[in-house]
């Protein structure tokens, strides 16, 4: 079984930042693309932030300059540094990983979701 920890979310203030971490754990083999989706209060989920194996990244046009992605393989932990934050950054923060279990096929999993609140 494969599990995704996340951890990292909370209330900050506007112009804040906030570290979001989420950990694979389970009978993994290896994990390809990782990436963090926020869905915001009455708005369907969307994809901010990708980040390969081997360390590209993407970065959703609308938060270049103020998040960042990166990934640490031996830990198969991703992160999601967010600088300036503002009240429409307020959403539920996901992870996401594309994993293939030992002796199985890639497949998608999610994490639990972390509240981001922003605000003063």
């Amino acid at each position: 079984q494969v599990r995704l920890a996340e951890s990292g979310g909370g209330l900050v203030q506007p112009g804040g930042s906030l570290r979001l971490s989420c950990a694979a754990s389970g009978d993994i083999f290896s994990i390809n693309s990782m990436a963090w989706y926020r869905q915001a209060p009455g708005k369907s989920r969307e994809l901010i932030a990708s980040i390969s194996t081997g360390g590209v990244s993407y970065i959703v046009d609308y938060a270049k300059g103020r998040l960042d992605i990166s990934r640490d393989n031996a830990k198969g932990t991703v992160y999601l540094q967010m600088n300036g934050l503002n009240a429409e950054d307020t959403a539920v923060y996901y992870c996401f990983m594309n994993i293939r279990r030992m002796g199985g096929r890639p497949r998608d999993y999610w994490g639990q979701g972390t509240q981001v609140t922003v605000s003063s």
